[in-house]
């Protein structure tokens, strides 16, 4: 499979400040074949896109689609809460499938993980019933830390649930290239991006890697051939690189474009 072949997308994170259109506009003109769109918010301080409740910015995100011809990945981001609520969802999953997206990511925040599962099971049958697909990213501070517990969760929760692997918390969660394995059946595509590494993280690190400053593959020191090398050379790549210095010192453009290029170069080079 040639690198031209290999679907690559940007996710939300990489450029949050800009709405569903314009991302969308943006990653066509740097030379993305997708996008992941972020519209149920994930912090305080960042935003959120509740396109579900905007008829007018979902179809201009809907014209944008139609315009560029870029694809949506995936939507996010579903916390599964102890108190997580399937019938309010209805809309967001109905918005979803409008969008044409393949996959919704859900994240782990119920400590109770036998209700953890059941939750994510019942929230892979509903996404099915919309034709998407639930996957289950894990974090490090979360209940669900690494590929191996979330292996364990996934096996309980049914096999319509999937997995999402993000070489960041991949490394920092010392989770194990043998996983991959077993995880592959579940995986749809990965997120790529690079980072330093250090022997241990505090989780105000973790935290700001996760969400504030990340590297393009290649320029960090996490180990990705081996993880990249250990997938379907096909499987599609989200590009999740938020850099929020170089976003402020010299716009987005430059950010998610240069996110792009070494990201390219990088798999070219495996």
């Amino acid at each position: 499979m040639t690198l031209a072949s290999r679907q690559i997308s940007l996710a939300h994170l990489s450029a949050v400040e800009l709405s569903p259109p314009e991302m969308i506009r943006l990653a066509a003109r740097v030379g993305y074949d997708a996008v992941g769109l972020r519209l149920i918010r994930v912090t305080p301080d960042t935003p959120g896109y509740p396109l579900m409740q905007d008829s007018a910015l979902l179809a201009a995100t809907l014209a944008a689609l139609a315009e560029t011809g870029l694809r949506v990945q995936d939507v996010e981001f579903v916390r599964i809460n102890p108190d997580f609520d399937l019938a309010a969802l209805g809309p967001f999953l109905e918005t979803a499938a409008r969008l044409g997206a393949k996959q919704v990511i859900c994240a782990p925040y119920d400590p109770d993980l036998g209700r953890l599962a059941q939750n994510l099971g019942q929230m892979a049958e509903a996404c099915h019933g919309h034709g998407l697909q639930a996957v289950l990213e894990f974090f490090p501070w979360t209940p669900v830390p690494d590929l191996a517990s979330a292996l364990e969760v996934a096996e309980a929760a049914g096999p319509q649930l999937g997995l999402l692997v993000d070489t960041l918390h991949f490394n920092r969660s010392q989770s194990r290239i043998e996983d991959l394995a077993r995880a592959l059946p579940r995986m749809p595509f990965v997120h790529l991006c690079d980072a330093p590494v250090q022997a241990s993280y505090t989780t105000e690190e973790l935290f700001f890697a996760g969400r504030v400053e990340r590297l393009p593959a290649g320029e960090g020191q996490i180990p990705l051939a081996p993880i990249l090398r250990a997938l379907p050379d096909d499987m599609p790549v989200g590009i999740e690189v938020p850099m929020t210095a170089l976003t402020r010192a010299e716009g987005v453009e430059v950010a998610v474009r240069r996110a792009l290029e070494r990201s390219r170069a990088f798999l070219a080079g495996l």
